[in-house]
């Protein structure tokens, strides 16, 4: 269901492709809210909420891709979820991996 609305907002031209700009806008957006959720916003700095934000961006894509949501043709709002959901999922992998508590 998600996947044909997608695709058709897409093929109407309702939706543009991300840039790679809107990328680093979104990303530390992304990555800014991502580390207040997971309590960890006070250890990072613009710089790494914007790699956290692209990074997250990049793994919550892959994950929805393997449950077979076109991601590609999601626009500026999707996209931006897509990282803050991403972003929380890496910064809980790296507070399992590192025992930090917050």
């Amino acid at each position: 269901m998600i996947t044909q609305y997608a695709d058709a907002l897409y093929a109407a031209g309702g939706v543009e492709k991300v840039g790679w700009i809107a990328w680093i806008v979104i990303g530390g957006l992304a990555g800014w809210i991502a580390s207040m959720f997971m309590g960890t916003d006070r250890q990072q700095g613009l710089l790494l909420n914007i790699v956290v934000g692209i990074v997250g961006g990049l793994l919550g894509g892959f994950i929805l891709k393997l449950l077979g949501v076109n991601v590609a043709g999601g626009g500026y709002f999707f996209t931006f979820l897509t990282a803050v959901a991403g972003a929380c999922i890496l910064l809980f992998i790296v507070k399992l991996v590192t025992g930090r508590r917050g």
